[in-house]
């Protein structure tokens, strides 16, 4: 049985910002931009939640998540929607990761993925050099 995790929250508060050990996803504020393409609510809600997804399991790991959506050729058009995805990690260095499609939706779910990937291997990276000593 998956239990379903809850979506990354928009905001915080500031004493749960400065508060320790933060473990549920919804404790971690994504914080997400629209440079020249529009971004409506839907599309919000859907990256918040696809986040919780793929980093909700790191959330002890996790401390912000940054979203940037930029509408790279502006009018001209081509594969010009890009999605760059920002993670800062707690002790561990930051995870960003870059994707571009001529779809805003394709661009943003491929860098869901990869940050996922990437987020996996750096906390990875962490626990087995902790082994090692």
């Amino acid at each position: 049985m998956t239990t379903k995790r809850k979506p990354l929250a928009a905001r915080i508060p500031r004493a749960a910002k400065t508060k320790r050990n933060r473990h549920e996803p919804s404790h971690i504020p994504a914080y997400i931009r629209a440079e020249g393409a529009p971004i409506d609510a839907d599309d919000r809600a859907y990256l918040r939640r696809k986040l919780g997804m793929r980093l909700g399991k790191f959330a002890r790991a996790v401390e912000r998540v940054s979203v940037r959506i930029r509408d790279v050729n502006g009018p001209r058009g081509g594969v010009d929607k890009a999605c760059t995805i920002k993670v800062v990690l707690a002790g561990l260095p930051t995870v960003v990761v870059e994707e571009q499609h001529a779809s805003l939706q394709a661009a943003m779910d491929r860098a869901l993925q990869r940050i996922g990937n990437a987020v996996r291997r750096s906390v990875e990276r962490r626990v087995t050099r902790s082994r090692k000593r």
